[in-house]
């Protein structure tokens, strides 16, 4: 499982050109489901998102958590992450979970965000969406494992 984070002054996901969810300060992330995820992964990643310090407390520092701002989550699934770029130039998506699987995840990953105190905003899996954000820095992060 992988997430691309990015903390987000705002950000919104349009479908047909209708937005779907939105947010304003937050973290906009973008979840990928591979082959053989996990619970146990989901878990740990749902845990290591709410507790990232990633904004600034008041001396300028990255020590407070989403929490802790009393931030939004937006969480896209964007099977794109699970490509494989190391042959050729045409991303091949074999590591990325059966879609009926992945959503399944994808709901999972969602109740363990609601479980802890956060309503997330989402997109919708298996959708042509359009991403708007405004990157907070910017500031961008890799979650994996």
């Amino acid at each position: 499982m992988k997430l691309l984070v990015q903390r987000v002054l705002s950000a919104h996901v349009e479908v047909n050109q209708q937005v779907v969810g939105q947010i304003q300060k937050g973290m906009l992330v973008f979840l990928g489901v591979e082959k053989g995820d996990t619970k146990q992964q989901a878990e740990f990643l749902a845990n290591k998102l709410t507790n990232l310090r990633i904004f600034e407390d008041d001396a300028g520092k990255m020590n407070l958590s989403v929490k802790d701002v009393s931030g939004d989550i937006l969480v896209v699934s964007q099977f794109t992450l699970a490509a494989d770029i190391s042959r050729g130039n045409r991303p091949g998506f074999d590591n990325a979970e059966l879609p009926e699987l992945a959503n399944k995840m994808y709901l999972y990953f969602l109740e363990l965000l609601k479980n802890k105190g956060i309503t997330p905003q989402t997109g919708i899996f298996q959708t042509d969406m359009k991403v708007h954000l405004i990157n907070d820095g910017p500031c961008t992060f890799w979650l994996s494992k």
